[in-house]
C-alpha cells in the first residue's frame, strides 16, 4: 500500500509528539520526586514522599500504557487495512 508523503509526515511527528511527551513526563516525576525525596530526608519523620511517588507512579505508567497502545495499534490497525485491500483485492472489489 503506497501512502502519500504528507500522510507518513503527520503520522511520524504525531508518534514523536506522544514519545516526546511521555518522556517529558518521566523526567519531571524523576525529577519532582528526587527532590521530594531529599526534603523529606533532611527533614526527618515519616517517609511521605512516597505517597505522591505512588500516586504520581500510576498516572505514569497509565500514560505510558496509552502511549506504548497506541503507537502499536496503530501498526495493529494498518496490518488490518492491509489485510482488508488484499482479501477486496482478490474479490474484484
Amino acid at each position: 500500500m503506497n501512502v502519500p508523503e504528507d500522510k507518513l509526515l503527520r503520522r511520524a511527528r504525531r508518534r514523536v509528539r506522544m514519545k516526546a511527551g511521555f518522556g517529558i513526563h518521566m523526567s519531571v516525576y524523576v525529577l519532582v520526586n528526587f527532590g521530594l525525596a531529599a526534603i523529606n530526608r533532611i527533614g526527618g519523620g515519616t517517609p511521605w514522599h512516597l505517597w505522591p511517588l505512588a500516586g504520581w507512579g500510576v498516572g505514569l505508567a497509565i500514560h505510558g500504557l496509552v502511549t506504548l497502545l497506541s503507537l502499536r495499534g496503530e501498526g495493529l490497525q494498518q496490518g488490518w487495512i492491509e489485510r482488508e485491500l488484499q482479501r477486496l483485492k482478490r474479490q474484484g472489489g
